[in-house]
């Protein structure tokens, strides 16, 4: 990950929310034989005794499994809206493009549960993503004890205790006034994608440039 100060976001409160806005993990290990190994798996984080730690479910007995189990450091990568920006929004045209996004990678060590602590993560994973909707059909409570039953053979959760944290909002901060404000226009005009990342570097304009900006 890049290491470039102005590109870091060091706001815990930020990081959280960020890690609640976009759930959906890349969690990357590797194997016995040091290959790597990947999969993509909605998670939740709480906080338990000043620890952080994220928790989900996967399958049973696949690739990642077996080598989370053979080496249980883990990182975990939440991504969020991304961009191309062009080299000709600067202020001098004559300089390379880029690409602007948001990124929070959380490194790891991952246990895996019982089957009380299975029943746990599923009840807390589905009333969260319900939005703790007790009525919701599709909560772990209200659905077929028989159709849960024969799912939990099938999978096994876990909880990753979260040792480091790094991140990149690579939000054009090392840019002039003038080019910034003229990014922010341009991404404007990008879709969904270009008017989130450009809503983000409006909200930081004044941290970027305090003197500048009033």
């Amino acid at each position: 990950m890049y290491d470039l100060p102005y590109h870091k976001e060091k706001n815990e409160k930020v990081i959280k929310e960020f890690i609640d806005r976009h759930p959906f993990a890349f969690l990357t290990g590797c194997d016995p034989e040091n290959k790597p190994v990947a999969t993509q798996v909605p998670v939740f984080i709480e906080e338990k005794n000043g620890r952080k730690i994220l928790r989900g479910h996967i399958m049973k007995n696949t690739d990642h499994h077996k080598a989370f189990l053979h080496n249980n450091n883990v990182l975990a990568v939440f991504t969020g809206q991304h961009i191309y920006v062009s080299g000709t929004w600067y202020s001098n045209p004559y300089t390379p493009s880029t690409w602007n996004y948001m990124s929070v990678h959380a490194k790891g060590i991952i246990r895996f549960l019982d089957d009380a602590g299975l029943t746990d993560v599923l009840r807390k994973t589905t009333l969260h993503f319900e939005n703790n909707n007790q009525q919701s059909s599709t909560i772990f409570d209200n659905l077929p004890s028989d159709y849960t039953q024969k799912l939990m053979k099938a999978i096994v959760a876990f909880e990753i205790e979260i040792k480091e944290t790094d991140t990149v909002f690579k939000l054009s901060q090392d840019r002039d006034a003038e080019s910034y404000d003229n990014i922010i226009n341009q991404l404007k005009e990008k879709g969904e994608d270009g008017k989130s990342i450009a809503a983000e570097m409006e909200k930081r304009t004044k941290e970027v440039f305090p003197d500048e900006k009033e």
